[in-house]
């Protein structure tokens, strides 16, 4: 079949990739794609806000399947458009994107159908937010209520720390995103992050991972889009994973479900191991990035099949995903600046040298000129490798990274310290 992926970040090249190995996959198209994306797919220059051009797209080029990568387009409702058109479509519908679209929509589905979750208060000015600070102290959790790209949520450990995020989303830093935001408990225990498939009532387990947000070493510095990751996360263990199925995924699908807002795709939880079991910390519409790739990495399954079965509410009728038991690492190589304002531009080398290595180099924020790559974005390489252990495909991502000429990048040098010292018996 034809099919037609939406997005240009290193999320997209892994699904690129991955979606071309398909036997199913006739020609792959991508809008817009990046240089590593180009690869394996035609890349088009097709603007995702303007709905009938992209629905006129797939008509004239008998599109089967298309594949939205960002959240954006999901919850400006772009699924909606092209399933009224009779396309399949792997992705939700916008009413229940909103799961990432809006944290304030999440925390009450979440109290209405008793999943585990941080106590909140929703609040709409800086006065009311102020006002909820007082009520849980620090530390504290703000968010945004809206989209910002990763970068709209504070884990505040004092009240000062707290009382600036405030200032800061109702002064507009995040615009829209920050009409509304959320004022949430702090939880203590370990990040993980869970997927999950689901075509609205089947529901099968994909992987996990852990990312790591912070810019800095040691998990210091401000959040980011995600730093790296590996997967699988075994701290989330078949007991945690059966838990989080049927307490927080099985009535997040059937409240959705009931309330005519029927859920299709892939649910990406990020978890809090707490002492009283996993907690949901937020919801994502669509594949993480970077999580995307170590798991895509690992999947030994036909992605297409899995994604339109998805899509055509089959899901039961397949195999579900298998996975290799190698665990896969990425190394996010980011722009100076980065999360602030990158440097763009920069000159990029060595990229067959790091994959000599066995790596797998994905593009994120990449772009081709004068026949050389540059950088494009923010995080702009997400360098993949994978190994019997997390030690071990740690020090093969890192290998590939010191084989590639960045200039004007910077990694993180501790991917995956956590089980790396739990691997080694020191933690």
């Amino acid at each position: 079949m034809n099919i037609l992926l939406l997005g240009s970040g290193g999320r997209e090249h892994a699904l690129a990739w991955k979606l071309a190995q398909s036997p199913l996959c006739d020609k792959l198209w991508a809008a817009p794609g990046n240089p590593g994306i180009a690869e394996h797919a035609t890349c088009i220059a097709l603007d995702a806000t303007d709905h009938p051009a992209v629905i006129a797209f797939c008509e004239q080029n008998v599109i089967g399947l298309i594949v939205i990568g960002p959240e954006a387009p999901l919850v400006d409702g772009l699924a909606d458009s092209l399933r009224a058109q009779g396309f399949a479509v792997f992705g939700p519908n916008k009413a229940a994107a909103q799961l990432e679209g809006s944290k304030g929509f999440t925390k009450d589905l979440c109290a209405r159908a008793n999943i585990p979750t941080g106590g909140y208060l929703r609040v709409s000015s800086e006065t009311e937010g102020m006002a909820a600070l007082e009520k849980f102290g620090a530390p504290v959790v703000i968010k945004a209520d809206g989209l910002a790209a990763g970068k709209g949520v504070t884990v505040a450990m004092t009240m000062a720390e707290a009382q600036d995020a405030v200032r800061e989303i109702f002064a507009g830093r995040f615009g829209e995103a920050g009409a509304e935001a959320v004022i949430e408990e702090f939880l203590e225990g370990e990040e993980a992050s869970f997927f999950a498939l689901t075509d609205g009532s089947t529901i099968v387990p994909f992987a996990s991972a852990q990312d790591h947000k912070r810019v800095g070493d040691g998990d210091t510095g401000p959040n980011t889009g995600g730093m790296g990751a590996y997967s699988p996360a075994p701290v989330l263990t078949a007991d945690l994973k059966g838990e989080v199925m049927t307490r927080i995924i099985a009535p997040t699908v059937k409240t959705l479900a009931d309330e005519g807002m029927p859920y299709s795709g892939v649910l990406f939880l990020g978890l809090m191991l707490t002492r009283e079991g996993p907690k949901l910390i937020e919801y994502n519409c669509r594949f993480g990035d970077p999580e995307c790739q170590v798991m895509l990495l690992r999947l030994e399954s036909d992605l297409v099949e899995l994604l339109h079965a998805c899509a055509e509410n089959r899901l039961g009728a397949i195999e579900p995903p298998h996975f290799s038991d190698d665990t896969a690492l990425t190394v996010v190589m980011a722009a100076k600046g980065y999360p602030g304002t990158p440097e763009k531009g920069g000159a990029i080398a060595g990229l067959e040298a790091a994959e000599a290595t066995g790596a797998k180099v994905f593009h994120a924020g990449t772009a081709e000129k004068d026949g050389r790559i540059v950088a494009s974005g923010g995080r702009v390489l997400n360098v993949t490798a994978r190994g019997t252990s997390v030690t071990q495909a740690q020090a093969r991502a890192y290998a590939a990274v010191d084989a590639i000429d960045f200039p004007s990048g910077f990694c993180r040098r501790d991917i995956g310290w956590r089980e790396v010292a739990r691997e080694a018996g020191n933690a």
